[in-house]
């Protein structure tokens, strides 16, 4: 396996601007994604090219740590992109994108995922494991950012 590639949705009853306050401010990260441990190092500011450190540690296997770089950050669009590598130095990599849009009175949450496997390794073994962990950490992500965003909502 060379590359796979995601996509996972989600509805949420808050304003779009909550939502995509929330999905930016990295800080925030391991508070609805599980996966993710802890922060390591972010941006005094987030914006293109701006990059952040997080520890990976899935459920059941070894953590990890992980580096991303943002590639768009548009806030009138509430679109944000970034790729992702592991701070090990292995040129694989992963391109995310995050659309939010206006639905009913809420907001629709869409995220994508790229995944590039460029050594043996990550094509034989890490990405076919990664890509089933994917297909259930991001939408238990979505839910759980979903719920977070929901909770700080004022009203």
């Amino acid at each position: 396996m060379d590359e796979f590639h995601g996509r996972a949705s989600v509805r949420v009853g808050a304003a779009p601007q909550a939502v995509f306050d929330l999905i930016t401010d990295v800080g925030r990260l391991p508070e609805w994604n599980a996966a993710i441990e802890a922060v390591v190092e972010r941006p005094a500011a987030l914006a293109e090219g701006a990059e952040w450190t997080i520890k990976m540690h899935p459920p059941r296997v070894p953590s990890w740590k992980s580096i991303s770089r943002v590639e768009e950050l548009d806030r009138h669009r509430f679109r944000f992109a970034y790729k992702t590598r592991n701070a090990d130095g292995n040129p694989s990599y992963v391109k995310w994108a995050w659309e939010v849009a206006a639905a009913g009175d809420g907001a629709e949450v869409t995220v994508t995922w790229d995944c590039y496997l460029k050594t043996f390794d990550r094509r034989v073994l890490g990405g076919p494991m990664r890509k089933r962990m994917l297909a259930r950490e991001v939408p238990n992500s979505l839910t759980a950012m979903a719920s977070a965003v929901i909770a700080t909502e004022p009203g």
